[in-house]
């Protein structure tokens, strides 16, 4: 609590507040759905997934489980990836007509994502853009409590389920933003990591890259002391900067992915590091969950805002479509340049609990070093070099960051201030890297 880091300002914040579900680790404990719901008062349960995993063994064990625990179960599986204003209002309509006592929700980000957002619309009214901070929405509040809910993650990236945001894009903007409260933190989140069994070698990549910018935006965020203070503490988000508690999170997080995510990729029998991952990103979702994401996030929605006509590996989706982890790490090496020049040791530090080759570097040769080893993961992983790998050129620079500028609040929250002219540099320089 003494680290300079933190240091007081003048109206800056002068304590931060930790939540995160009841949480429940290990290999197997799926299975374990239903006698947590009935815990909670469960009878009746809306089980939200998609429609990749809604016939496979995942939501079977999860239904199963519920059944046998005397808990009626009806699936909801209309969900997008990378999901949208319409998944949730479907999801919403689906609650309403089923009378449910409680959700589960069994899927990556985008599951889980969605049952958070469509219990807002069925307890609290109005449409999804009224919850969104102005100017994209009127920034209507959360007023109260949602549906019980378990969140079970299927994914080692999102971290979802130990969060209480949700990410959507909004088809008449198209583009994403994020609705935040207290109340759509999960009540309990399950992290079998036998679900990520079967992933592709490249889906492990994209979310272990998310995993790997979650933990490093929330370590080099802007200090919670840095932001204004809040005077009363139920109007306070987790969304509050960089602390200690998060940072403690966060650390793991990276050496994780320093350690294990290459293994993890490149060997679909590396139960150990796949293992690891899984664990990684829910430490991950806990430490940004409690103090916010920055710049490569608030980069990466200009990014699916404007993809046209490209796919990606091991994903069963339409054109266009890029994975939420890559559309992060593309301009992460060039963003992290530039903000290391705010926080220079806090950037060299991250680098190094990523296992960079940082012997005889000082604070100057933060943003390199740190870029360098993002890059390095990056090859090793089979990621693509760049934006100019996902379709984009010098000539849509300017519309990236005009349309990546709509990201205030995580903008806000990085270490270093930036402009339009800013990002629209950082979008160059991340054109390619190798």
């Amino acid at each position: 609590m003494g680290c300079q880091y933190y240091a007081p300002t003048d109206n800056g914040a002068d304590s931060f507040t930790v939540a995160m579900p009841r949480l429940t680790v290990g290999r197997g404990t799926l299975s374990e759905v239903g006698e947590r719901s009935a815990k909670l008062g469960m009878r009746r349960v809306a089980l939200f997934t998609d429609p990749q995993l809604a016939s496979g063994p995942l939501v079977k064990i999860a239904s199963e489980s519920l059944t046998n625990a005397g808990i009626d179960v009806a699936t909801f599986s209309d969900i997008r990836v990378e999901p949208d204003d319409d998944s949730v209002e479907r999801g919403a309509a689906f609650l309403r007509q089923g009378k449910f006592d409680g959700v589960v929700s069994v899927g990556g980000g985008s599951v889980i994502d969605t049952a958070k957002a469509a219990m807002v619309l069925l307890c609290h009214g109005g449409d999804v853009i009224d919850y969104f901070a102005p100017p994209v929405g009127q920034g209507k509040p959360i007023a109260g409590p949602l549906l019980p809910h378990i969140a079970c993650a299927t994914t080692s990236g999102t971290g979802s389920e130990c969060t209480s945001i949700s990410v959507l894009r909004i088809n008449q903007l198209n583009t994403k933003f994020v609705i935040a409260s207290p109340y759509m933190l999960p009540d309990a989140a399950i992290v079998d990591p036998q679900c990520c069994d079967s992933l592709p070698a490249n889906v492990v990549a994209s979310t272990g890259f998310d995993l790997c910018c979650h933990a490093l935006e929330c370590y080099t965020a802007r200090a919670y002391t840095e932001h204004a203070k809040i005077e009363s503490p139920n109007a306070r988000q987790y969304i509050q900067g960089a602390n200690p508690f998060s940072e403690m999170a966060a650390r793991e997080a990276m050496s994780i992915v320093g350690k294990y995510l290459v293994r993890g990729v490149n060997d679909v029998q590396d139960t150990e590091a796949r293992d690891q991952l899984m664990w990684g990103a829910t430490l991950a979702g806990i430490a940004f969950g409690n103090s916010g994401t920055h710049l490569p996030h608030a980069m990466s929605y200009g990014v699916t805002h404007l993809m046209n006509d490209i796919v990606t590996d091991g994903y069963p989706i339409s054109s266009p479509f890029i994975p939420h982890g890559i559309s992060v790490i593309v301009s992460a090496p060039s963003i992290f340049r530039y903000t290391a020049e705010a926080t220079p040791k806090r950037h060299l530090q991250g680098a190094e609990f990523l296992l960079a080759d940082a012997k005889g570097a000082t604070p100057d040769d933060a943003g390199e070093v740190l870029s360098k080893r993002m890059i390095d993961l990056m090859k090793a992983t089979h990621m693509p070099n760049g934006l100019s790998a996902v379709g984009f050129k010098s000539e849509h620079v300017s519309a990236l960051a005009t349309s990546s500028m709509r990201q205030g609040r995580a903008i806000a929250n990085a270490p270093r201030e930036s402009n339009v002219v800013d990002l629209e540099n950082m979008y160059t320089n991340a054109l390619s890297y190798w």
